[in-house]
């Protein structure tokens, strides 16, 4: 029998079918009540649409330890994950330390449930793939909601594989022919599954991001412009084309994408608008949308976990004095106005200063914001230097940070950079400042230190050592530690234990040195 499970089976026993444990006993107990055959699941529109929106589920929602609404994969967890494997947030207690001092193995929740949670978004998508063209041919979607249905589907599928790649293997820009991570394009949805799925390999790095290629060049063609960014559309799926390609080094590429969109999203005056107004401007590509009665729970809410605790927050992780003092911060840039009287950027505490881009801590309805068009800006502005096209990286860059700044800052011009390596850093450091508190820094370090552009994970101001205003505010010593070099096994994650163990068929690899 083929069967499409529901939410409660997709959240635990698909889950757990992507780590090998589900038996027939398992799905013949739950059969009864929680699965949901295909026939029925597919019958008509709205069916069809709650299918895949359920991929949108299982990646706002997520999985950790049997459970889920915990912020995995690309919730608070999701963002933590990217910003405590950087050295630009800080961790202020125990909650993400094992990711901040690089102490995670086979067996920690943290990791782990990222894997578990992208390969169940992942079946999801793949269990909405095989059964489209069955509802189009029944007559219970058009060929046009097909296509964008399908489109969608690609689109999450890809996103999720990206994740998977960054935190599990080795940089494209290292190594491509690394052993990559399962790509897996077939959905799990029966017992007969689990055998072939357990058997598709880790591949190559190469063959990894060929498939994420080939997946958003599919999605682009089949979607059409939608004026959301909570659906995933054309623009959304060139978008993370630009971000697989910028992985890939292949710059000439980038510039193609980023054109395709140029002008039709932009760059918003006021660098604080992406997070307000629901997340709705002209620079949100792509988000995951929460709302007070569906979201990802206390432990996976962004404003609980990054915000201010005088302001009802958890503050788990708040800015590193690192950065707060960098001496290439300009001092009057908005993306550092304190919160007050009227809105800012951050907020200040005793304990020191935390992002004040999510403001909900009481129904957690900031969205998660997963691709931003000053990224994409950014890349190309990359992408432009690493070609040789100095002044159109310049204008780009500028394009980012002038907005920040009062009209007494000058901007950058091509004499400000003695070379292109000048240049690149410095469009480095504005994606730094830009994108601080959403995630975005380990995966800019992945593809640096595989490049050798950086020695690996930078050091960090040590874990639960700032204690105080003091620490950015004066020149008080800020002791750092939790610096790792890329020749490190602990660069990437650990393949979780219970993957290899409980695949009896063909154990993948575990990435050396765990």
């Amino acid at each position: 029998m083929k069967t499409i499970f529901s939410t409660k089976v997709k959240s635990v026993l698909v889950a757990l079918a992507m780590v090998g444990v589900t038996s027939s006993c398992e799905v013949t107990d739950l059969q009864p009540a929680n699965i949901i055959p295909d026939a029925e699941a597919f019958a008509d529109g709205n069916r069809v649409n709650a299918a895949v929106l359920g991929i949108y589920e299982a990646a706002q929602r997520g999985f950790y330890l049997g459970s889920v609404q915990r912020g995995y994969p690309f919730g608070a967890a999701s963002v933590q994950q990217g910003d405590m494997r950087g050295e630009d947030m800080y961790n202020d207690q125990l909650f993400y330390e094992i990711t901040y001092i690089n102490g995670f193995n086979p067996q920690t929740a943290n990791n782990n449930g990222q894997w578990i949670s992208l390969y169940r978004m992942i079946n999801r998508a793949n269990i909405v793939i095989e059964n489209l063209d069955g509802a189009l041919s029944k007559g219970a979607i058009t060929q046009a909601v097909r296509d964008q249905f399908l489109g969608e589907a690609l689109f999450l599928r890809a996103l999720a594989h990206h994740e998977l790649v960054v935190y599990f293997s080795r940089p494209y820009s290292d190594d491509p022919n690394a052993p990559g991570i399962p790509y897996r394009t077939f959905a799990i949805n029966d017992v007969s599954k689990v055998g072939p799925g357990e058997a598709v390999g880790r591949g190559t790095v190469q063959s990894v991001y060929d498939q994420l290629l080939a997946d958003l060049n599919q999605a682009e063609s089949l979607m059409g412009n939608g004026s959301s960014p909570f659906r995933a559309n054309k623009g959304s799926a060139i978008a993370l084309k630009a971000r697989v390609l910028l992985h890939m080094e292949r710059w000439a590429d980038v510039l193609t994408e980023f054109n395709k969109i140029s002008s039709r999203y932009a760059v918003t005056a006021n660098p604080l608008a992406p997070f307000r107004s629901g997340g709705t401007s002209t620079d949100n590509v792509f988000s995951f949308q929460n709302t007070q009665a569906s979201n990802p729970g206390v432990n996976g809410a962004l404003a609980n976990m990054y915000g201010n605790p005088n302001l009802g927050a958890r503050g788990l992780v708040k800015i590193s004095p690192l950065i707060w003092r960098a001496t290439w911060w300009h001092p009057e840039d908005t993306r550092r106005s304190v919160r007050g009287a009227t809105d800012g950027f951050v907020s200040q505490g005793p304990l020191g200063i935390f992002t004040n881009k999510y403001t909900d801590a009481v129904t957690f309805s900031d969205p998660s914001i997963v691709i931003r068009f000053a990224e994409i800006v950014l890349a190309a502005a990359e992408a432009n230097a690493r070609l040789g096209n100095t002044q159109a990286a310049v204008t780009l860059l500028n394009s980012v940070r002038s907005r920040a700044l009062p009209a007494s800052v000058p901007a950058y011009t091509t004499a400000d950079f003695a070379n292109a390596d000048a240049l690149i850093d410095a469009i480095i450091r504005e994606t730094r400042i830009e994108f601080l508190a959403e995630g975005r820094r380990f995966p800019n370090i992945h593809r640096l230190a595989g490049e050798g552009r950086m020695p690996g994970i930078p050091a960090k101001a040590t874990s639960r050592s700032i204690t105080g205003l003091n620490f950015y505010t004066t020149n008080v010593n800020i002791p750092t530690d939790h610096s790792l070099p890329y020749s490190s096994h602990l660069f990437i994650w650990p393949i979780p234990l219970e993957e290899i163990l409980t695949n009896t068929s063909a154990p993948i690899a575990q990435n050396p040195g765990y």
